[in-house]
């Protein structure tokens, strides 16, 4: 991979809708000016290359008569959040990019995800760009949130499935949509192409009712089906490239976990990053070229990594995360020196929000990032971070 510091097939979004609809007819659909997103801009079957904008835990709580017995430091308008300027800026910044598909790494809604909160604030600032977005969902999306003085049920995906698949006059979601199959046999896993590239999308809230409560990827549970339907997927694809994303990182930059035992790693992830131990194991037997996960609610690129977390130049998969989507900041995890506690991380940024763009070519990609707003109380010097690069694919 080649890098450096600071330095467009998914089909035009008429006929991503036609396909969400279930008709494989042609679809007329409306030419705008400058071209993008329906006219399908410099895209199409000739196109060589495609763009995935990709970010995570980006919406804050909306501050309105539901959430009334929310603590108002986590609502939006809490000057400790980075809140609708954040999620505003960072969805300005991804329109700018013109992608043909949007990854959204989960916590797209916070605190838990209800269907009137993404009306109220994800809704707000990112329903631009809905057509295009595929979803991944998080923690915030299925579990109860009960700290910092808050008391709030968890969804179990409920309003996550009801936001990007539709709903019926009640809210109950759609079956099936944008977000993938919302199924008692299916949480949401899907995959789709751009171009040269296979992308899959996982649901790895394994810890909550909607899977059972149960993490294993060997038994007979929900997210043991999950992982033999990405052992599938991986077996059948016959695309060059492949990208998964998932929300929590097996690997972790706020922490300083053990880059070699990830079963073990204190803080990544959690539990649930921990059993995405066996995709990375699935993902690196079949060559794939990036792995992108958000929750840890900063930047930052790790070396090529095997599955134990070990440094792979010449099989191993880059893990990026992008939890700078909006909702709020954490901090990298450095030694005294400087230095980040986890030796993977080659690079990363805890000072503000913004989207990576990735540039998708025939046979590998580019990649970049950038600001697009500062944290709360930060100099306009924050914005001065960038890293860009570039890598092939694997298989």
């Amino acid at each position: 991979m080649r890098t450096r510091t600071r330095k467009t097939s998914l089909i035009a979004a008429g006929v991503i809708a036609a396909t969400l609809f279930g008709t494989a007819a042609a679809v007329a659909v409306p030419v705008l000016q400058g071209g993008w997103p329906y006219a399908g801009q410099s895209h199409g079957e000739d196109a060589k290359t495609y763009t995935l904008a990709a970010v995570g835990d980006i919406a804050c709580e909306p501050d309105d008569d539901d959430n009334a017995a929310t603590p108002a430091a986590l609502k939006c308008g809490s000057p400790s959040l980075g809140g609708y300027d954040a999620e505003f800026a960072t969805a300005k910044q991804t329109d700018a990019m013109k992608p043909d598909a949007v990854a959204l790494l989960g916590d797209e809604q916070y605190e838990v995800g209800k269907l009137s909160d993404f009306e109220g604030s994800f809704e707000q600032a990112w329903g631009g760009l809905k057509f295009l977005e595929r979803p991944a969902p998080g923690n915030h999306e299925y579990y109860a949130y009960t700290k910092k003085g808050d008391n709030e049920a968890g969804q179990n995906g409920d309003g996550y499935f009801a936001y990007f698949n539709g709903h019926d006059q009640s809210g109950t979601p759609n079956t099936a949509g944008q977000a993938g199959d919302d199924s008692s046999t299916n949480q949401g896993w899907y995959s789709y192409d751009l171009g040269n590239w296979h992308i899959v999308s996982l649901n790895v809230e394994c810890n909550s009712p909607a899977f059972g409560n149960d993490c294993s990827t060997t038994d007979g549970g929900l997210l043991a089906q999950e992982t033999r339907w990405l052992a599938d997927d991986l077996a059948h694809n016959q695309k060059q490239c492949t990208i998964a994303y998932w929300h929590q990182p097996t690997f972790s930059a706020t922490t300083a976990s053990t880059p070699t035992v990830p079963a073990s790693a204190p803080g990544a992830g959690g539990q649930e990053g921990q059993v995405a131990d066996a995709w990375w194991k699935l993902l690196y037997a079949n060559h794939a070229t990036l792995i992108l996960n958000g929750h840890e609610h900063a930047y930052a690129r790790f070396q090529p990594l095997n599955p134990a977390g070990q440094v792979d130049t010449k099989h191993g998969i880059p893990e990026f995360i992008v939890g700078t989507g909006g909702e709020a900041l954490d901090t990298l995890a450095k030694n005294a020196d400087g230095s980040y506690a986890n030796p993977n991380v080659v690079t990363g940024y805890d000072q503000g929000y913004g989207t990576m763009k990735l540039t998708l070519g025939q046979h590998g990609y580019s990649f970049s990032y950038a600001p697009a707003l500062q944290g709360a109380g930060l100099p306009a010097s924050a914005l001065d971070y960038s890293d860009s690069g570039s890598g092939s694919c694997n298989r």
